[in-house]
């Protein structure tokens, strides 16, 4: 019965590492690989618009729900979009956390540079999130597009004139406002105010749309992030995570989609919404567009052109009197997934930083964290703190799953002894051994429950661990200076293969040698995966091993049972 009982422990490791590697795959983006869900079924097909009724990237106006076709709409934007492109140049604006590059052409965003973070491909330089470069495309664009009434008005292809003033946050100012001023357009002028704030990493976008014709207007505004399909550069393929579109509505909650589903017009989201936001999301940074509750808003993701993808909202402005304006402000955030500041700006946003299923217990364990780190001051000591937090709070559980571990030991000569002299005989072999049990009040099964209850917490900070933007080039000690990234001596990893080692040598030897062979295979072939994982992550299951093999050290002696290195036999 101790090689079933171990076979049981074994199999629950190791479907515990199928259930973390399937929520690995959802995470990204992928479709679940062991535990598939009910496919989702394709959004409502539309009526095709040509190609030439809108400029590139805004999306078409008979693609969202709820709003139709407008005749004439596409003569009036073709036309625009025909006209010799008029010149337009890049606007650099700086803050104490940002520089910021806007085009003339539609006041669009087209780089953010972080100052506060390093590129971790070449750490000379600072990370970019949005970019328009010749290798990446990744935007914030607004602007108009026709209403019922139709029209054509100013969109993110338009140059703008922007208006002359400071491009540099300097001491003694809370604020910096970049203000975009269109030209006349279907009798309407669009001014686009960006407001920046000391420390923030999200911006107050102000659009005041003016009605300068004769004739009331019913545009409607658009708010969309575009951006190819690529991974960010410099991302390992082996522990990659979610890159792509997501939105939030307080009736759905957070969904996000793979490029490859917009691909596939395999996009099944909210389509209307009167709270939320769009955004980009990749590993530890997001981009997003916030619009006040209450506003009533068209929800989309849609392929743009060849490996481009649009998310965003539109949302109608009802009739606009000659000679008066409206206006509508939006928020709009690029930075670092920090979840207490992502928190602050909007219900929701927070969940850029997806930790999947295990959320319920993932966010306590980052509170727990963060709070430990306020005392510690270094990440490194915080995760080893925080495990040997976990390890007291499980120390009764652990000390049940060892004390059963260690009787199992103590009548392991007694089984041995009696396979071997009733192996002709497997019958009397399980009811002789089911005596010994209930002799020696030993139960086979004593050790799972109280180890098996334990996976979803350690699962669920590891994903802590892997999605805080806070481990990101952050020291620990010696030649470790960034505990997001692996290794580069491997020293860990080894480390975390010989306490790995040193654990299972503990266990009991099941006495039949192909589950001797399975008991060593498993865990390590776990451990190779740690020498691509990074540091911190590693630091946590050393830290996690250690105190294991301390506590079932000290059980062992405490019950007679001296600890013994049961090494493998593989002949």
């Amino acid at each position: 019965m101790n090689d079933i009982r171990r076979t049981i422990l074994w199999v629950i490791f190791g479907f515990s590492m199928v259930l973390l590697w399937d929520q690995w795959q959802v995470y990204n983006g992928h479709k679940a690989t062991f535990f598939p869900g009910p496919a989702k079924l394709a959004a409502p097909a539309h009526p095709p618009v040509a190609a030439s009724s809108v400029p590139s990237g805004v999306p078409a106006t008979n693609s969202i729900a709820g709003t139709t076709p407008v005749a004439g709409a596409a003569t009036d934007i073709a036309s625009t979009s025909s006209a010799a492109p008029a010149p337009h140049e890049r606007v650099v604006v700086t803050t104490d956390v940002l520089k910021l590059t806007f085009d003339t052409e539609g006041g669009s965003l087209v780089q953010t540079e972080f100052v506060k973070h390093v590129d971790m491909a070449d750490k000379t330089k600072k990370f970019i999130l949005l970019d328009e470069s010749k290798d990446r495309t990744y935007m914030a664009q607004t602007g108009l597009i026709a209403g019922a009434a139709g029209g054509t008005f100013p969109t993110h292809k338009t140059v703008m004139n922007v208006v002359p003033g400071e491009r540099t946050l300097t001491d003694g100012n809370k604020e910096l406002v970049i203000r975009f001023e269109s030209p006349e357009l279907g009798g309407v002028k669009l001014v686009k105010t960006f407001t920046l704030a000391r420390g923030a990493y999200a911006m107050t976008v102000k659009h005041e749309v003016i009605n300068v014709g004769t004739a009331a207007v019913s545009p409607q505004l658009y708010l969309q992030l575009v951006r190819d399909g690529n991974k960010p550069p410099g991302e390992s393929s082996f522990y990659s995570t979610f890159t792509g579109p997501a939105i939030y509505t307080e009736a759905k909650k957070y969904q996000k989609v793979e490029f490859s589903d917009i691909e596939k017009n395999k996009v099944d989201i909210e389509k209307q919404a009167e709270n939320g936001y769009v955004a980009m999301v990749q590993h530890y940074f997001a981009s997003a567009w916030l619009l006040g509750d209450g506003i009533k808003r068209d929800l989309f993701m849609r392929k743009v052109d060849t490996n481009l993808y649009a998310v965003g909202m539109i949302t109608s402005l009802t009739d606009i009197a000659p000679g008066t304006s409206k206006t509508v402000e939006a928020k709009f955030f690029a930075g670092p997934q920090e979840e207490k500041g992502l928190e602050s700006l909007a219900p929701g946003l927070e969940l850029v930083k997806d930790y999947g299923w295990l959320t319920i217990l993932a966010k306590p364990l980052y509170w727990l964290l963060d709070k430990i780190h306020s005392f510690i001051g270094n990440w490194g000591w915080s995760i080893m703190a925080l495990v040997l937090l976990l390890k007291a709070a499980f120390y009764w559980l652990n000390a049940k799953a060892y004390a059963s571990m260690a009787k199992m030991k103590a009548v392991n000569p007694k089984i041995t002894e009696m396979r071997e002299r009733l192996k002709d005989n497997p019958q009397q072999m399980q009811q002789e051994m089911m005596r010994i049990y209930r002799e020696e009040k030993v139960n086979p099964m004593g050790g799972c429950f109280p180890i098996m209850i334990q996976i979803p917490v350690f699962i669920a900070l590891y994903w802590v661990l892997l999605s805080s933007v806070e481990m990101r080039n952050a020291p620990w000690v010696l030649w470790i200076h960034d505990l997001s990234s692996p290794d580069p001596f491997y020293i860990l990893p080894l480390v975390m293969t010989l306490t790995t080692v040193l654990q299972t040598a503990l266990n009991p030897a099941p006495p039949d040698p192909l589950q001797a062979k399975m008991m060593w295979f498993m865990p390590l072939a776990f451990s190779v995966m740690f020498f691509f994982f990074p540091a911190g992550l590693v630091i946590y299951w050393i830290t996690n091993n250690v105190l294991s093999i301390a506590q079932q050290w000290v059980i062992n002696t405490r019950m007679g049972v001296p600890p013994q290195f049961n090494l493998p036999k593989f002949k």
